[in-house]
């Protein structure tokens, strides 16, 4: 079997170890009886996967524009050339003219700089996390952190704000209240062992009603180092979102730091974005734990053509008009129905997600389906096969969503595909009772072949 073209193809792109899994799995297909032993080959072809990499390409029809669980915002089409280009050899440290040893990431930096005229300098790390950590290391360890008691955050998955602080050997001073905080509670906690005052945007929740916070511009005028977290990215202010705060407006209010994802808004790879006064961020540069922190060359070439490219993925669906998504929705939803799906459009609210703009939603459109569909279209025979993706949306009301403001135009026909595909294969099992164990091995392999 491993001698047959299209194995001994794969074995130089997949590697020896997955092309072998996949005939051996082919092969207990035949002894089962679920396929022939002359499509043995075919089978195992048929079912290697596109990549050695177990990462599933994945449409994002959830309706969450920056999702998480999904790989935060999906690269450009340029960031993702970048990324291509510096996976050999690169420059990313060295000076090609002189040959001599040269600028880290110069280009990223620049583009990072020109991004935010507001910033005299600029840092990378690989997280907003780490970021903030650094900062608080270089400048505040053994000594005191003001923050406000209604910014100690959770970021997600049970990480908290003040465990990240304290890991560092800072102190947490907290003034205020949950849902207020004054001017005169900053100014009555600075004292002889204040390193700097943290504001944080607290991006993945709202407190509404009876609350008060200070600007990054007032507490700026307490003679004090502001170090603003402004957590989802927003480099500049968005028409979009106006409430959202951005890196710009926070240094030009007096922060003499600020720290940001840079796979949120900003659209581009994970990494944590510094900027602000160039002492304050060259000693952070210079700073020990900042070489453990560093990001590679894939995250810089990424970075890099995020910032100098075309829009980002992410911008391009805040901004899509209604009319836009709505059309692309009643064209689909037309077309699955016209093949014999049930299918309908379907209004819907997207949210920007990604511990970004908490509250805001963005009127949508969805193709509306039987929610029978989606454990299918989420891992399917034609999922394995490779040529359709998976596509994962949301259930509401008994229907499966799929919310068409995250999935770029470009992949409509492959969310279209993968739709039929999943369809076609529900439809051959009966109605009444679900396929057995079986029988939904031979579908599978039918698929496969």
């Amino acid at each position: 079997m491993l001698a047959d073209p299209r194995l001994v193809a794969a074995r130089e792109v997949l590697g020896g170890a997955l092309v072998k899994q996949a005939v051996a799995r082919a092969q207990d297909l035949a002894r089962s009886g679920a396929i022939s032993p002359a499509s043995v080959a075919d089978a195992a072809a048929g079912a290697l996967p596109p990549t050695a990499a177990t990462l599933t390409p994945v449409i994002n029809a959830t309706g969450v524009l920056v999702h998480t669980n999904l790989g935060r915002a999906p690269l450009s089409a340029a960031a993702r050339d970048a990324v291509l280009a510096a996976a050999g050899c690169t420059d990313v440290e060295f000076d090609l003219a002189s040959g001599q040893r040269g600028r880290r990431g110069a280009g990223a930096l620049d583009a990072l700089a020109e991004a935010v005229p507001a910033a005299g300098a600029v840092h990378v790390v690989n997280n907003n996390a780490a970021a903030l950590a650094l900062a608080a290391t270089a400048l505040a360890a053994g000594r005191e952190i003001i923050v406000s008691r209604g910014e100690l955050i959770e970021i997600g998955d049970g990480f908290r704000l003040p465990d990240l602080l304290e890991s560092t050997g800072a102190r947490i001073r907290e003034v205020g209240t949950t849902n207020r905080t004054a001017l005169a509670d900053y100014q009555r906690a600075i004292g002889a062992d204040t390193a700097f005052i943290l504001k944080v945007h607290p991006s993945n929740y709202l407190i509404e009603g009876f609350t008060a916070s200070v600007s990054v511009g007032e507490l700026a005028g307490l003679g004090v180092l502001v170090v603003g977290d402004i957590g989802s990215g927003l480099l500049r202010p968005s028409p979009v979102l106006p409430q959202e705060p951005d890196a710009d407006s926070w240094l030009r209010a007096g922060a003499g730091l600020v720290t940001a994802s840079g796979d949120k808004l900003l659209g581009g790879p994970q990494a944590g974005l510094l900027l602000g006064r160039p002492e304050t961020v060259t000693r952070l540069a210079r700073h020990p734990l900042a070489r453990a922190l560093r990001v590679d060359k894939l995250t810089l070439a990424a970075l890099e053509a995020t910032l100098t490219g075309p829009a980002a993925p992410v911008t391009q669906s805040m901004t899509a008009t209604l009319s836009s998504v709505r059309g692309r929705a009643e064209a689909q939803a037309e077309r699955l129905a016209r093949a014999g799906v049930d299918c309908r459009a379907e209004p819907t609210a997207a949210a920007v997600g990604g511990g970004g703009a908490p509250g805001v939603t963005l009127p949508s459109a969805a193709l509306s389906l039987p929610e029978r569909l989606a454990p299918g279209l989420r891992s399917g025979a034609a999922v394995r096969r490779g040529d359709v993706p998976a596509v994962v949306g949301r259930i509401e009301g008994g229907r499966l969503l799929l919310d068409l403001r995250a999935v770029a135009p470009a992949d409509d026909e492959r969310l279209v595909a993968a739709v039929l595909a999943v369809a076609a294969r529900d439809n051959a099992r009966s109605p009444e009772a679900p396929a057995s164990a079986d029988e939904a091995s031979r579908l599978s392999a039918a698929d496969r072949e």
